[in-house]
């Protein structure tokens, strides 16, 4: 089935940088009419010496399956192009997409020489953090004069790999996120429409606002992951060599939630909210984005006038029904219940743990490596606007305190972090500075 309305494909010839599985995912959805040649590249490494094997073996195809509702999207991709390194790269492509961590942009766009790629017109950050698409506009200014910069808030899916990391061409979608939101570089964008299209056509909602920070400040991750899992008891379920028997979403001791963790989710969502507000946009609701955007409760847990007033009330009341919030999602509020009036036990997530790559260095896990970069974007963007974030400082102390401690213990190192602990702590200095002064 091809969701496309028209004969014309939208995106033209796209290329896709990156290849995990959400480009992967990317491939398969692009593929059913909306891109008239499909690329990928990847960086020379083991997993694109890998992907290149398998290729040879296979031929260039990608395969995306869909749980529940949304098997219909199910399905297959043949890549006409597969680049193993930026530098093979032909100027070919209209629209580029980069399915990397955000940490990686400016590496990324670097590496892609987008002077020489004349044919672009578009580029879509798939998972920005608050200020990537202000860092990309300030770093390669005259390389995007002419392209559309666009922010998604997040992306749109839950995908992982479909069995192990080597079946590395077949992923499965768990879910669809309910909605996104997107927003251009560029004032009266052509290019957003048909985006919002492609979005709409997987059963995602799509909202084009005003601003890319204001879309990228749509992302709940960024205020909910930092404050639970980049404190010492999260951080030392991560990293561990014996098995967690804890969940990322319960409360202490069987998870990370105590009071002191929504404190800092209250205070963090606050911070965050005076650098968006710096950029011109609107900042979130938390409390109704929570509800609306992601996962709701029933009225009777909390009123629609709590959700709706939430950012008018006291600290200590915010506090209050954040904690209501997160007890209320213990179990699945709106499963059927079994014959013994049990709900299905939804905070019980086990925590993705620290593993050992084939060098013997330990990888720390997505969840929270990325919270932890994404976060320190934000703080890096508030510091010359004069704003302080002190929660925010503390929760980038404690996860590169836990790393160092971890890889100082253990005699261990990291292959996808390296601690840059006195940085923060010259920053620790010059907050309590501006604190005195």
């Amino acid at each position: 089935m091809n969701f496309s309305t028209s004969n014309r494909k939208p995106f033209g010839s796209t290329l896709i940088i990156g290849a995990g599985p959400a480009a992967v995912n990317i491939a398969v959805n692009l593929s059913r009419g909306w891109s008239d040649k499909l690329g990928l590249v990847n960086r020379a490494g083991a997993h694109t010496s890998w992907l290149k094997e398998s290729f040879k073996k296979h031929g260039q195809v990608l395969k995306a399956t869909y749980q529940s509702q949304s098997r219909q999207l199910s399905g297959e991709a043949k890549l006409d192009c597969f680049y193993g390194d930026f530098q093979e790269i032909e100027d070919r492509w209209k629209t580029l997409i980069i399915c990397t961590p955000s940490d990686s942009y400016l590496e990324v766009i670097k590496s892609l020489s987008l002077k020489r790629l004349k044919k672009a017109k578009t580029l879509i950050l798939l998972s920005p953090g608050i200020g990537s698409n202000l860092l990309i506009e300030r770093h390669f200014k005259e390389e995007i004069e002419k392209i559309d910069v666009i922010s998604f808030s997040s992306y749109y899916a839950a995908t992982k790999y479909e069995r192990s990391e080597e079946e590395s061409t077949a992923v499965l979608t768990k879910a669809l996120k309910k909605r996104i939101y997107l927003a251009s570089s560029k004032k009266d964008s052509l290019c957003l429409e048909p985006v919002v299209k492609f979005i709409e056509s997987l059963g995602v909602q799509c909202q084009v606002v005003g601003s890319p920070i204001e879309a990228e400040s749509k992302s709940i991750t960024t205020y909910v992951h930092p404050p639970l899992f980049m404190n010492a008891f999260s951080m030392n379920q991560i990293l561990r060599k014996e098995q967690s028997v804890t969940f990322m979403y319960k409360i202490y001791p069987e998870g990370p939630i105590t009071q002191h963790v929504i404190r800092a989710m209250v205070r963090l969502w606050k911070e965050i909210s005076a650098v968006v507000e710096y950029f011109g946009a609107q900042p979130i609701n938390l409390l109704q984005f929570l509800n609306d955007d992601n996962y709701p409760v029933h009225e009777e847990t909390l009123s629609r006038e709590d959700i709706d007033m939430f950012y008018s009330f006291s600290e200590e009341k915010q506090e209050y029904l954040l904690y209501i919030r997160y007890s209320a999602i213990l179990i699945d509020p709106f499963a059927i219940p079994d014959e013994k009036g049990k709900y299905f036990d939804f905070s019980a997530v086990p925590f993705k743990q620290a593993e050992i790559d084939s060098n013997g260095k330990w990888i720390i896990p997505r969840i929270p490596l990325e919270d932890y970069q994404k976060l320190k974007l934000i703080y890096e963007l508030a510091q010359p606007a004069g704003i302080q974030m002190p929660q925010a400082l503390s929760l980038l102390q404690t996860f590169e305190r836990e790393a160092v401690k971890f890889s100082t213990e253990n005699k261990v190192d990291f292959s996808n972090f390296y601690p840059a602990f006195d940085t923060l702590e010259k920053a620790d200095l010059a907050q309590e500075r501006v604190g005195t002064q």
